[in-house]
C-alpha cells in the first residue's frame, strides 16, 4: 500500500474511528471466499443463533483458519494488515476470524463497542482494531454496518439495546471497513431479499487476550503450515520481548524448534 494512502486511512481512523478501503480485495479471492462459505454452511449445518447480538436470521461461522488455506490469505492481506498495524502495532494478534451472513428480514444489531468488555477507562489508545470484508455490496437496505463517527473518543460505552443515531458504512463488494475497537457500531437490518455477506477479521493488541483462543482452537499441525507472519499473528510469538513466552522461549519453538524470539531481559 502507498505510504501516503496508508497514513490517510490512519488519520481517518484516529479522528472518525473508521475508514473504508475501496476495492481492497482481489475479485477472485472475494468470489472464492463467498463460494467456500456456502460449502461450509452445508457441511457444518450451520444455523442462526437465537440471541439479539448474533442475530436470529444471520449465519456465522467461527474459527475460519481451521477450514483451509484459502482463509490464511485474510489476516495478512497487504491492503489491510499495514493499516491495522498502524492502529495497533506489529505485535498485534488475530483476535477472531468469522463470517457474518445477514439474511433477509434480520433486524438491526444493537449498537455496541468491540472493546467494551475490557475494563479500562475510556477514551484510551486502541487495543482492538477490527475489519469487515464485503463479499457482497453493503447497502443501507441490505444491512451495511451502522456506525457512529467519532464515538471512539467518548468516555463511556453505549447502553445495550438503546437506539442511537447512526449512519450506514456502505461499500462495494471487495472493499474493507476498518475501525477502532471503541467505535460504536452494529450490523444493520436487512430489508432486501438477498443476504449481506461479510467476513469479520478482528485483531487485538499483543498484550490483550484474543476473542477466539487461537492456540487451542487451531491444531498445531495446521499452524505448522502457516507462513511465519501468520504464525505470529495467531500467537506463536512474544510481544515486546516478554509477553507470551514459554520458559524464556517463543511459542514458535513448539512448532519446529525455531529458537528465534529474544527476550527483553537478554538486552539488559
Amino acid at each position: 500500500m502507498d505510504p501516503a494512502l496508508r497514513h490517510a486511512h490512519l488519520d481517518r481512523i484516529a479522528t472518525e474511528g473508521y475508514t473504508i478501503v475501496e476495492d481492497a480485495i482481489e475479485p477472485d479471492l472475494v468470489d472464492a471466499l463467498a463460494e467456500d462459505l456456502l460449502r461450509l454452511e452445508r457441511e457444518l449445518q450451520v444455523a442462526p443463533a437465537d440471541n439479539s447480538f448474533e442475530g436470529r436470521r444471520t449465519i456465522r461461522i467461527y474459527n475460519l483458519l481451521v477450514h483451509g488455506p484459502l482463509y490464511e490469505r485474510i489476516p495478512v492481506h497487504d491492503n489491510v494488515l499495514p493499516i491495522v498495524e498502524g492502529v495497533l502495532d506489529r505485535g498485534c494478534l488475530v483476535s477472531s476470524l468469522s463470517s457474518i451472513s445477514i439474511g433477509p428480514g434480520e433486524t438491526a444489531q444493537p449498537i455496541h463497542a468491540d472493546d467494551q468488555l475490557i475494563p479500562i477507562p475510556k477514551p484510551h489508545p486502541p487495543v482492538v482494531c477490527n475489519t469487515m470484508w464485503a463479499l457482497t455490496d453493503f447497502t443501507e437496505a441490505n444491512g451495511a454496518t451502522r456506525i457512529i463517527p467519532g464515538s471512539h473518543l467518548r468516555d463511556h460505552d453505549p447502553d445495550y439495546g438503546r437506539d442511537y443515531p447512526s449512519i450506514p458504512a456502505e461499500m462495494r463488494k471487495g472493499s474493507v471497513l476498518i475501525w477502532h475497537g471503541s467505535l460504536w457500531h452494529g450490523g444493520g437490518a436487512n430489508r432486501t431479499s438477498e443476504r449481506r455477506v461479510g467476513i469479520a477479521m478482528n485483531y487485538c493488541a499483543g498484550f490483550i487476550r484474543q476473542q477466539e483462543n487461537q492456540q487451542l482452537g487451531i491444531p498445531p499441525r495446521i499452524v505448522k503450515g502457516f507462513d511465519r507472519r501468520l504464525r505470529e499473528l495467531v500467537g506463536y510469538s512474544i510481544y515486546n520481548g516478554l509477553i507470551g513466552h514459554i520458559d524464556k522461549r517463543s511459542p514458535a519453538s513448539l512448532l519446529d524448534g525455531d529458537p528465534s524470539g529474544r527476550l527483553v531481559w537478554d538486552a539488559l
